[in-house]
């Protein structure tokens, strides 16, 4: 390729800007070869192409110029200021592309700065990505290994921490064993027997050490929570006291008290009082009363041989060779469900309540008579939205170590009233629920289980009743159950309640508004 000088190449851009030539017409020779070039001199590609590639322009600038032949400014630096344009000798208005202003160097910048700028979003996608898996790895560390390819039922102890908590942990294994046939709106049959050997010991039953690594605070809990961790899977003791004739006619009514051996002067007087078995109001009433064993280790004396006496005298004494505690009256309580389930399952309605309770028991059958549902019929002194104490010297005090969550509705310990039926269900229920600390907190658990909530009845005052009322009379006439009160006041009321003189009355008041019970 010819060099051409600078007055040669004016020449000619003059010679194209006047319009010499026809239009269309190709130069040939040196004109020719110089229509393929752009002047680098002249401010970049100005002109328009003859002939030749479309990036012919670009190619003679960029290979063509001497070092430092190149001017600067925004031409270079920031990108061109003029393109290569169509012009009238370009064969069917063919537009060359634009001129690749600074070079191979800039083409090499800007490849780097793509892949750097891509590799930045694969790093930052990867990091969101592990983010995402630890998070969820860790919400379900502990119960990943149950749950494949299961489904998991709703839990009703929502919160986020489940596998915090040794109870929560525990229910969690039980749920996605066992609790399947119940998400699908059916129950286990009524002798089911899967409870695994783990959850369900049977007698003699051993202390479960496993406890003590699976708790990481256990050694500094209380003593009591130590005891009753230990041995929450034992469920099956032999009954060493029974009373075998009890239910021998299907009974309307079935009272259930809790009591411990030591108690007997509350005992004898609640079957001088409410509790007093026979046919009341036509309807078929029987009491049994629900012990464990007073152990040594307690400090109680031995009281044995006075059970014996009392169980062969009233043959109302029910009493399960385990250590009665606080803490084991859950335990009591399932005890119960099961012997129910074998030896009373014709008993139409229940009451389980304590032994230091006085119950109006003509209420409880007036109130029976008029209720409408008859089925899952559960009723009494309801606390809703509650939680675990965790102040350590109160009595109620659970760990968080132990359990976490919100309880679900439950009835007040001290009484409650269901029907026969739901007594049953109860039963197969409590096999799927851990056993825990709280009594009425569990049964709680149980009905949740089943889908019910128990029923708030006014009747249940378990947090006795204003001081003022206490020796009215009338004011345990409305009333179904008031606790507590002692032996002495449960003959005392029982009287007041049962004398065919007293007439109670709402005298008048000054507000109007307000009901005044008196006796005339």
């Amino acid at each position: 390729m010819t060099e051409m000088t600078q007055n040669e190449f004016r020449a000619l851009h003059d010679k194209m800007r006047h319009g010499s030539g026809a239009a269309g017409s190709v130069p040939h020779g040196a004109d020719a070869e110089a229509g393929r070039r752009c002047d680098p001199g002249a401010g970049g590609c100005s002109g328009a192409l003859l002939e030749g590639p479309p990036d012919a322009c670009m190619r003679e600038s960029a290979d063509s110029e001497p070092p430092g032949a190149r001017p600067q400014g925004p031409e270079v630096e920031g990108g061109p200021a003029h393109v290569c344009q169509q012009g009238a000798g370009v064969p069917g208005g063919a537009r060359a592309r634009p001129r690749r202003t600074g070079g191979k160097g800039i083409f090499k910048m800007n490849s780097s700065w793509k892949t750097t700028k891509l590799l930045g979003l694969l790093m930052l996608a990867n990091i969101l990505i592990y983010v995402v898996v630890e998070v969820s790895r860790s919400y379900g560390q502990g119960r990943d290994m149950y749950r494949r390819g299961k489904l998991t039922p709703k839990k009703f102890w929502k919160t986020p921490e489940v596998s915090l908590a040794f109870w929560n942990r525990m229910q969690d294994r039980l749920d996605d064993i066992y609790y399947l046939p119940l998400a699908n709106g059916s129950e286990p049959p009524p002798d089911f027997q899967g409870i695994p050997r783990w959850l369900n010991r049977t007698s003699p039953c051993q202390p479960d050490s496993r406890v003590t690594t699976e708790i990481e605070d256990f050694k500094s809990l209380p003593q009591r929570f130590q005891d009753f961790l230990l041995y929450m899977g034992c469920r099956s003791y032999p009954l060493i006291t029974d009373a075998p004739n009890v239910c021998s006619e299907p009974p309307y009514l079935l009272l259930a008290v809790k009591s411990i051996a030591a108690h007997f002067d509350r005992r004898q007087a609640i079957r001088e009082s409410w509790g007093r078995a026979g046919i009341l109001d036509g309807r078929r009433i029987v009491t049994v009363f629900l012990l464990g064993s007073m152990a040594a280790t307690d400090h109680f004396p031995n009281l044995s041989d006075m059970v014996k006496h009392e169980s062969a005298l009233y043959g109302d004494v029910l009493q399960w060779d385990y250590r009665d505690s606080f803490f084991n009256l859950t335990l009591k309580e399932v005890l119960f469900l099961e012997w129910f389930g074998t030896h009373c399952a014709s008993a139409k309605y229940v009451f389980k309540g304590d032994d230091d309770v006085f119950v109006n028991t003509q209420h409880i059958l007036a109130y029976l008579g008029n209720v409408s549902k008859t089925q899952d019929l559960f009723v009494g002194d309801v606390i809703a939205n509650a939680g675990p104490h965790r102040t350590k010297h109160l009595k109620y005090y659970i760990p968080e170590s132990v359990f976490r969550g919100i309880y679900p509705p439950y009835a007040g310990g001290g009484g409650y009233l269901y029907s026969g039926n739901l007594g049953l269900r109860l039963r197969t229920i409590s096999r799927l629920v851990t056993l825990y600390p709280i009594d009425d907190v569990y049964t709680g658990m149980c009905l949740k289980r089943l889908g019910l909530v128990p029923e708030k009845h006014m009747g249940f005052k378990t947090f006795d009743i204003e001081e003022k009322h206490r020796e009215n009379p009338c004011a345990y006439k409305s009333l179904i159950l008031v606790h507590p009160r002692s032996p002495q006041d449960m003959i005392k009321i029982w009287s007041w309640i049962n004398d065919p003189k007293a007439e109670c009355y709402i005298a008048p008041t000054t507000k109007g508004a307000v009901r005044r019970n008196k006796i005339k």
